[in-house]
């Protein structure tokens, strides 16, 4: 197996030390090649002190003046090493001492200059982590010793020699290709490329999926060997029935009324296109109490940890969804056997949460299951029977009316328990997500014509919750999903948008923004002249969800002191591993203080949270939880972003593709940003941003007004500031780099007294 140097100081958590031997196997070293690479790496890095050794084991070294970054590099050629602790400097890298490593990279830079009021420090790059370009996008040439490929990004100041048959070479000149480095630039040596695939003559004449994934390089097929390991893992009978010795080992729910709720994507043509993983049923009790279950694919009795299976599910981290393209997390053959399919057996994790008559959860038990799913329907069939209840299908009627509890009494009641600590939401029309929770964006969204969406979101974040509460009170390892609050300088602008359209948007602490605010700022949005545009920009203050090991705050579901996502063990290799951690409690937990003990307590209900006080695991399972969970933080989180930007990517290609067909048309849009080269302006009508140029405003001579966020003209007093409405005219469009350029044809505001010269 391929792996980098930050997969590889990983295995160091904890000062602990290691030998090569367990760090080969760790890191999926199966074969003499991959063993003498990754000894080579162990010695270099031992070389520079990074690593140190002792009685033949490695341990992780601290350097003084060391520290690790991200490159980012400008077309001409300026680099800096940006460190991920909030508030660091930047540090400048000059080229001598960029050490070959690219731009995206993630390094290990020495500080050899310190930094002064106005003079950023100066560094070294001494150890090239991660590289951030495993493949790129290129355009072919023809030099006197063969074929050059000359990269698309221009961050990137180098060309690639390819290695290929000619013929096939001379056939992808002038055009848009995939190239993959086979060899990274070493002393003289440049670097060294094949030709992957020819994308077409230009980047509007590729498909834009293949573009987006090839730039991010996302895994576009399975290799043959992983496919070959899917197949073997077991299947039930043909019959879908799952073997009774199996069955014995769990909670039998077969007999509950059980259904699953997915996108029209899920099922089209009668064929399964996505992994079902997630089944509901509720049951009524006493006193307005509900019993609400939720089911989840049990993917992790079918994927053994640390097989190829489980090492390609770990390496692509998640699925990524290009459009209608998916690029899933294991193979097709492996989730269909996984999958919640009607009158189909299947092993699950059941969650039974008793929820008061006010929404709380008052208690539950967490169970290895088998399910039978009675009905799959998709959202807007469950939503046309439930606004039309006159005619529903008779096999439905039962269903249907547990969908009317569920829909009509449950959910509401924990979406008020939600709205009550602080929540928010956000409405987006249309809106599309393959995930049950709260996803990528880290918050419920409604679309108003499908509300059964946002309301099946709230039923299902309870799992998330309750298995973080439920580690968190055991003492056990989990990985938990925290978000940040937004940064009060990056509203800034949005609050002054939103005053100058006459919106009432305050911040109730001048120092830390709380969720309660966004939900101020969306009641506001609401009835303001550009909800869509509010909405979308709000969506841009948003920080980015990512993994911990420590309980920490969500903000866009206002949880203080803990939250996990659990529900896609097959779409999410955290779900997957929370999923092992979970089956490794109700396993290997220890349930009673001592041997002695006579009757043991159910580790798998909230009871236990009052019942237990010893360690549930031993101290070589502990350890072992925290090891794994440490050795893969940094990857998924990395994995979840370049998702994220691969999926946000594709929408722009695809923003860009439109706008391209309507040059020269006049838009009516709002501005949502002023800075001294320019402003941008929505178009309201396609949710396009552009940017009018200050030098296309040939009427006058502008002036940045920063404090105001406005430009004024010297002579005219025109003024282009946060919220005006202008009318203007698409100019041209760069397809790949998704720049649209606009040019103003009216509009802008009068310059007011205090806009005078700051």
């Amino acid at each position: 197996m391929e792996f980098s140097i930050a997969t590889l100081l990983a295995q160091f958590s904890n000062d602990k030390q290691v030998s090569s031997d367990v760090l080969g196997r760790k890191l999926g070293c199966d074969d003499e090649l991959s063993t003498q690479k990754l000894q080579i790496a162990i010695d270099a890095l031992a070389k520079i002190g990074v690593l140190g050794a002792e009685d033949e084991k490695y341990y992780r070294t601290v350097q003084d003046g060391v520290v690790e970054a991200k490159l980012r590099c400008s077309s001409k050629g300026f680099c800096f090493a940006i460190q991920d602790e909030e508030g660091a400097d930047d540090i400048y890298v000059r080229e001598s001492y960029l050490s070959n490593a690219w731009n995206g990279d993630r390094v290990l830079v020495e500080i050899i200059k310190e930094g002064s009021r106005r003079r950023s420090p100066e560094g070294s790059v001494k150890v090239i982590l991660d590289r951030a370009n495993p493949s790129l996008l290129a355009r072919v040439k023809k030099v006197a010793d063969g074929h050059r490929a000359v990269p698309l990004d221009d961050r990137l100041l180098f060309e690639i020699n390819l290695e290929g048959e000619a013929d096939y070479l001379d056939s992808a000149l002038e055009h848009l290709v995939h190239v993959e480095i086979q060899r990274y630039p070493l002393g003289q040596h440049p670097p060294l490329g094949t030709v992957t695939k020819i994308l077409g003559s230009d980047a509007e004449a590729a498909n834009d999926t293949d573009i987006v994934a090839c730039k991010h390089d996302l895994p576009q097929g399975f290799s043959d060997k992983i496919t070959e390991a899917a197949k073997a893992t077991p299947k039930p009978a043909s019959s879908g029935k799952i073997a009774k010795a199996e069955i014995q080992k769990r909670l039998d729910l077969r007999s509950a009324l059980t259904l699953t709720l997915e996108d029209e994507r899920s099922l089209k043509n009668n064929k399964q296109l996505d992994v079902i993983e997630n089944a509901f049923s509720l049951e009524p009790l006493d006193n307005d109490r509900w019993h609400l279950g939720i089911h989840i694919a049990d993917f992790s009795h079918y994927i053994e940890y640390e097989t190829p299976l489980d090492i390609e599910a770990k390496r692509r981290g998640t699925a990524v969804y290009l459009g209608d393209v998916g690029l899933p997390l294991l193979p097709e053959s492996l989730t269909r056997r996984c999958s919640f399919l009607v009158d189909q057996e299947r092993l699950a994790i059941t969650l039974l949460i008793t929820l008061d008559s006010t929404g709380q959860v008052m208690e539950f038990d967490i169970h290895p299951s088998v399910i039978k799913v009675d009905h799959h329907l998709t959202y807007q069939q469950a939503q046309t029977y439930l606004n039309e209840p006159e005619s529903p299908p008779a096999e439905l009627e039962i269903a249907l009316e547990m969908l009317e509890q569920m829909f009509f009494t449950v959910a509401p009641l924990v979406k008020a328990q939600r709205l009550q600590r602080g929540g928010f939401e956000m409405i987006f029309e249309p809106y599309s997500c393959a995930f049950k929770d709260e996803s990528r964006l880290g918050t419920v969204v409604v679309e108003q014509a499908l509300p059964i969406r946002a309301l099946l979101t709230e039923l299902s974040l309870l799992a998330g919750r309750i298995i973080a509460q439920h580690f968190k009170a055991l003492g056990i390892p989990a990985l938990f999903c925290m978000q940040p609050e937004p940064d009060l300088m990056e509203l800034e602008d949005f609050l002054k948008l939103g005053i100058n359209l006459d919106l009432d948007l305050d911040v109730d602490s001048e120092e830390e923004i709380q969720p309660r605010d966004y939900q101020s700022f969306t009641h506001e949005i609401i009835n303001s002249p550009a909800p869509q545009i509010l909405t979308e920009f709000l969506k841009k203050t948003l920080k980015s969800v990512v993994y911990s090991t420590k309980p920490s705050p969500h903000f866009g579901l206002a949880y203080s002191d803990g939250y996990c996502q659990v529900l896609s063990p097959g779409r999410r290799y955290a779900d997957l591993l929370m999923q092992r951690i979970l089956h490794s409690l109700l396993s290997e937990g220890r349930d009673r203080r001592t041997n002695r003990t006579k009757k043991g307590v159910n580790l798998g209900s909230s009871a236990a949270h009052d019942q237990v006080s010893w360690d549930v695991f031993s101290e070589e399972l502990q350890t072992q939880w925290q090891s794994d969970i440490a050795d893969v933080i940094h990857h998924i989180n990395e994995r979840a972003k370049v998702a994220d930007d691969a999926e946000n990517d594709l929408e722009g290609l695809k923003k860009a593709e439109k706008m391209k067909e309507r040059t020269g048309e006049v838009f009516k849009g709002w501005i949502t940003g002023v800075q001294s080269y320019g402003f941008f302006v929505e178009i309201e009508e396609l949710m396009v941003e552009g940017l009018v140029h200050v030098s296309s405003l040939k009427d006058d001579w502008y002036e940045y007004r920063s404090r105001h966020s406005c430009l004024v003209g010297r002579k005219n007093r025109t003024a282009y500031r946060l919220g005006d409405r202008v009318d203007v005219q698409v100019k041209s469009v760069d397809y790949y780099r998704q720049q649209i350029d606009l040019v103003t044809v009216g509009g802008g505001s009068e310059a007011a007294g205090d806009f005078e010269e700051e």
